[in-house]
């Protein structure tokens, strides 16, 4: 009976399959016995469902994946955990899946025939058809916006990456070790089985790009933190570097795929992201809240008069870049780049380089973000607009985790690096502050104690904004009203958690020294 159930399910998954493009109706039995050889089904299939029971099939596969798990786990194929059940699931999707040369034909005969943004449309379509961005998953990420000094910041709080329980800790960590592929970037993921320790891809197919003459690939990251978020990578496992070269391939990128972003993690730890031994990009296609900041300052240099040059209104230190000509562009980025990464102010706790151990330890770095937008109407023809923002990760007694970093009295909110979507307003903050903004938000709406608070696991690091909250708003508010006012505090945290990574703060001491570095460059205030 239940290799019965299991047949029925592999025929609603191949319905689904041909549905959503992931095969025809002759792949159908090649992907059948795959599937029933994964799952050691040994009774004859089912019959194939006819095409008004298709059209009541559900527009996600996790459902029916869901039943096919269930019987692996009665058939202890698996044991009944998230990674073993991720691991079966991602296999049994592969069988659907189209092969790599396939899924690149199709987006470049699109791109052709239509245009890229049609083209980008249909492999996003695929990465959520065939499972790799499991939307049932990023579905639960709490997302709002909140204004503050700067604009609008944006808020999510990461829910679709759920926690392993400890015994699935422990087994993955008996397992054998492999540098095979060596990091989750890397090209060779395409198709991989994966394992305890690293995640499945029978389901993950990449396009392939040419920027500077080198090989790229474009994938969108299973985790979508916004619309159409992408990863570009190099073919080679080789860590980040940013240089002049790096501003030539974003804006290469730019000139094939005009209607995203691209940006760049800084290439040191602390500032940069979380794969810094993989050159890779990030973009996609959102309007972040740094891209509509305010320009408060403008400036021009002698030998780049092409190139608008301003200051923007942000927690952050940026300089915009905005001209038609990359060229130009692409070498005055390079000259600030380079000044920057020697540039020392002991008066605002900047300096280039330290030393430890003999070694000679860079701090300054940028993190660069790319566009294409147009001004002055639909009439006005694309620029290329760059943001540098710029960047220091040097650390001291008094700020262990980083001078120019979330301070400790603002870890409660975020402790983790400030990366390149948190640099453009857009928080990816920790899954926990879901139970706990709700617990705040129960205690400001009287219906829990302050002890019961006190006693609450991990609540602690909350209490003194508790206290600055309730002094503000008292404890006898309705708890939706709460709810609002907690997004609106926490959107005011992150943004005081932004103002730490600022190198130039937004007084007139730090407008002094911006304006000071940019006069080191031969670029003059207007």
């Amino acid at each position: 009976m239940r290799e019965l159930k299991a047949n029925q399910l592999i025929e609603k998954l191949l319905a689904y399959g041909e549905k959503n493009n992931l095969l025809v109706e002759w792949d159908k039995i090649a992907a059948r016995n795959e599937i029933r050889d994964i799952l050691e089904i040994k009774e004859a299939p089912a019959e194939a469902l006819d095409s008004e029971s298709e059209l009541e099939l559900a527009d996600n596969p996790q459902p029916i994946l869901d039943g096919l798990l269930d019987f692996a786990v009665a058939k202890s194929l698996i044991n009944d955990n998230l990674t073993e059940r991720d691991l079966l699931d991602t296999r049994i999707m592969g069988a659907l899946t189209p092969r790599q040369s396939e899924i690149a034909k199709r987006f470049y005969e699109t791109a052709e025939e239509i245009d890229v943004k049609a083209a980008a449309e249909q492999y996003y379509n695929f990465a959520q058809k065939s499972n790799y961005i499991r939307l049932k998953r990023t579905s639960k990420n709490l997302n709002w916006k909140a204004d503050s000094d700067y604009g609008q910041i944006e808020i999510t709080i990461n829910l679709s990456k759920p926690e392993k329980d400890p015994a699935e800790i422990a087994k993955a960590k008996a397992e054998p070790q492999s540098n095979y592929p060596k990091c989750y970037l890397c090209l060779e993921n395409v198709g991989y089985a994966g394992s305890l320790n690293h995640p499945a891809r029978q389901n993950h197919r990449v396009i392939p790009l040419k920027l500077q003459n080198e090989d790229w690939f474009l994938q969108y990251s299973p985790y979508v933190y916004y619309n159409e978020h992408c990863i570009v990578f190099h073919r080679e496992h080789k860590p980040m570097n940013i240089n002049k070269n790096t501003f030539a391939v974003l804006m290469d990128f730019l000139d094939q795929i005009p209607h995203y972003f691209i940006g760049s993690n800084a290439d040191l730890p602390l500032v940069g992201g979380s794969i810094l031994n993989h050159d890779h990009f990030q973009g996609g296609r959102h309007i972040f809240p740094m891209e509509e900041a305010e320009s408060v300052a403008y400036y021009e240099h002698p030998t780049f008069m092409d190139v608008e040059i301003s200051r923007l209104k942000w927690p952050l230190s940026v300089i915009r870049l905005r001209s038609a000509e990359r060229g130009e562009l692409i070498n005055l980025a390079d000259k600030i780049l380079q000044n920057w990464r020697e540039y020392t102010d002991h008066g605002l706790k900047i300096k280039a380089y330290s030393k430890e151990d003999g070694k000679k330890i860079a701090h300054n770095t940028v993190t660069p973000i790319a566009r294409k937008r147009k001004y002055g109407g639909e009439e006005q023809a694309e620029q290329y607009e760059l943001d540098l923002v710029l960047r220091n990760n040097r650390c001291s007694e008094e700020y262990p985790y980083g001078i120019f970093h979330p301070h400790q009295k603002l870890h409660h909110i975020k402790k983790e690096n400030i990366g390149l979507i948190e640099v453009m307003g857009r928080a990816i903050l920790p899954g926990r502050l879901k139970k706990e903004l709700n617990l705040i938000a129960e205690y400001l709406s009287a219906k829990l104690s302050l002890e019961e608070l006190k006693a609450a696991e991990g609540m602690a690091k909350h209490l003194e904004w508790v206290e600055e909250l309730e002094s503000t708003y008292g404890n006898e508010l309705q708890f939706e009203q709460a709810e609002k006012i907690l997004e609106k505090e926490t959107a005011k945290k992150f943004s005081q958690v932004l103002e730490r990574a600022g190198v130039f703060k937004n007084d007139q001491k730090g407008n002094d020294g911006f304006n000071k570095f940019l006069q080191t460059i031969g670029i003059k205030r207007v």
